[in-house]
């Protein structure tokens, strides 16, 4: 008896609430209630990442089909599911904004209501029923009005994520010849920074480096400087390089410290390995400090004056004044004691002195 009155609660289902909205499973036009079978709205999920937090919608795409779909499957005025079967889902890893509109991390049922000229996105704190049949606007978490646009043919309803920036994104119903955009927009910076906090506290936290990419990305998205500054001293309580000391003075500098900054530079030089040295200096040379470069390039032999990359310092300083016999000389003592892989990258430098071309020119 009670699988004859589930049967018949299917059938009425099917045809008197669904049979409008989306596809039945069934030719008689009820629903599946026991079984897990293929349904004829497919589920489908799609996922954007801004910046650090992900964002997924999870739907059922149910098909045009030859039916009319706007003001008549779809009808105007009425709560619709935004998909088909349960509830359409929309997840925010982290707190966002819609519309402008601040919006807590979570996972939410979105519905829609459709209009010529105008559309109602709603986020329900209700993720878990079918449809919308249950749909109580006292469970909104949010409301948002948008404008519908005209669009190509999408036979399967189908979302997608389009205009990505680094902090936005707009997400996009599509379905028959309608598009429905909403934008949704991450403060990355303050996400960004929430998440290195945590990890600090894990295994980044035990070397130099956590710390010392932590505040690097401080510095590079000019943010918390104050913040940076004190990850950067613990990095160099862990260990004293070259390299936490060489961003200690560049935080230094974008705060305008300008003594610190030169105090700091000249510890991190101090510390610096004759790679080091070397790399830092041709980093000058390519942004267009030549005169610092060259500064620095005689210093890299101090170093290690047996050091392959000492030769090639000496010869970007010959080359540079001209002496290319004496050049050519260093950088066939920089070949031959510098690495395999290292050598292709060298020989073309050689011929361009044999040819007494600068290779300091490009």
């Amino acid at each position: 008896m009670r699988k004859v009155c589930k049967f018949l609660l299917s059938i009425t289902i099917g045809f008197s609430v669904l049979a409008g909205n989306t596809q039945a499973q069934f030719k008689n036009g009820s629903q599946p209630t026991e079984l897990n079978i293929p349904r004829v709205s497919q589920r489908g999920s799609v996922t954007q990442r801004i910046g650090l937090t992900d964002i997924t919608i999870t739907y059922h795409r149910p098909e045009v089909g030859g039916r009319e779909i706007w003001g008549k499957t779809v009808p105007y005025g009425k709560v619709w599911r935004a998909g088909a079967n349960e509830n359409t889902t929309i997840n925010f890893a982290d707190d966002v904004t819609v519309e402008g509109k601040p919006l807590p991390a979570g996972t939410y049922g979105l519905h829609m209501i459709p209009d010529k000229d105008q559309w109602i996105i709603i986020f329900s704190k209700n993720s878990t029923s079918w449809g919308s049949f249950s749909y109580d606007e006292k469970e909104d978490a949010l409301r948002v009005t948008v404008k519908p646009r005209g669009d190509e043919s999408f036979n399967v309803l189908t979302y997608t994520f389009d205009d990505i920036k680094p902090d936005s994104a707009t997400a996009t119903l599509r379905w028959e010849k309608v598009a429905v955009p909403f934008n949704v927009t991450v403060d990355v910076k303050a996400v960004v920074l929430r998440s290195i906090q945590k990890e600090l506290r894990s295994v980044g936290g035990f070397t130099w480096a956590g710390y010392d990419e932590a505040a690097q990305w401080c510095l590079d998205n000019n943010y918390n400087l104050e913040q940076a500054l004190k990850w950067e001293d613990t990095s160099i309580q862990n260990e004293d390089r070259f390299e936490n000391w060489e961003t200690k003075s560049r935080i230094y500098a974008a705060m305008g410290r300008k003594e610190d900054a030169a105090k700091a530079l000249s510890t991190a030089l101090d510390k610096a390995t004759a790679v080091q040295l070397y790399v830092y200096a041709r980093g000058l040379q390519r942004q267009g400090d030549a005169k610092r470069a060259f500064e620095l390039y005689p210093q890299v032999p101090k170093k290690d004056p047996n050091s392959w990359i000492s030769h090639l310092a000496l010869a970007r300083v010959d080359s540079n004044t001209g002496d290319f016999t004496g050049a050519a000389k260093e950088m066939t003592m920089a070949i031959n004691g510098a690495p395999d892989a290292t050598k292709p990258f060298l020989q073309p430098l050689l011929k361009r002195l044999e040819s007494k071309d600068d290779i300091n020119k490009n």
